[in-house]
């Protein structure tokens, strides 16, 4: 149980339960990250907002890769909500259970393209508060991304840090979204 329990689900505005609904059907279940920023509920209608600017089809950035980058964030800050949502998500554009197996070591990895490894570098940088992004890590970026992409990939590695560390300082847990097991915390020292 996370921390503050979502309400009654007849305590949440009509609108809220018609997409709550909608979960039941697509998920099985509620997903409890929106049933706890339901209880505000002009903070979840603005988290969705922003959520779906970054799933838009035409997005600068693959869909692989942006639910890559959400996982990895969610690994760093420890948020096995995210990593189980995000994990199925991954999966639900192909085959890529190696992508999510290797991806807390994707510097090492093979499957990676230099493009997702530089992108995942950047996520974790930007998701570290002991660094920071310096100038050649920025080069390095500019070189495999346009600068409305990185606008975007930028703005999904802050967003994804401000849902994962939610998810996490509440306690909210997965929900058996992702059909593989995946290992959602990185290993002491990793970052």
């Amino acid at each position: 149980m996370p921390r503050i329990a979502p309400k009654p689900l007849s305590r949440y505005p009509w609108y809220l339960r018609l997409m709550y609904a909608r979960q039941r059907r697509v998920y099985g279940g509620h997903l409890v990250p929106t049933l706890v920023w339901g209880r505000v509920p002009v903070l979840l209608r603005r988290f969705l907002i922003f959520f779906a600017g970054f799933e838009r089809r035409r997005s600068a950035l693959d869909p692989v890769l942006r639910a890559l980058i959400t996982v990895r964030v969610s690994q760093i800050n420890w948020c096995a909500f995210c990593v189980d949502f995000n994990a199925a998500r991954v999966l639900s554009h192909g085959d890529h259970e190696e992508k999510l197996s290797q991806l807390a070591s994707f510097r090492d990895s093979g499957i990676f393209s230099e493009a997702e490894k530089l992108a995942l570098e950047y996520a974790e940088v930007i998701t570290r508060s002991d660094v920071q992004v310096d100038d050649e890590l920025f080069a390095r970026l500019r070189r495999h991304y346009g600068e409305d992409a990185i606008v975007e990939l930028t703005g999904l590695i802050a967003f994804q840090n401000m849902s994962s560390k939610f998810n996490a300082a509440l306690d909210i847990e997965p929900q058996g979204l992702c059909r593989i097991q995946t290992r959602l915390l990185p290993s002491q020292g990793e970052p």
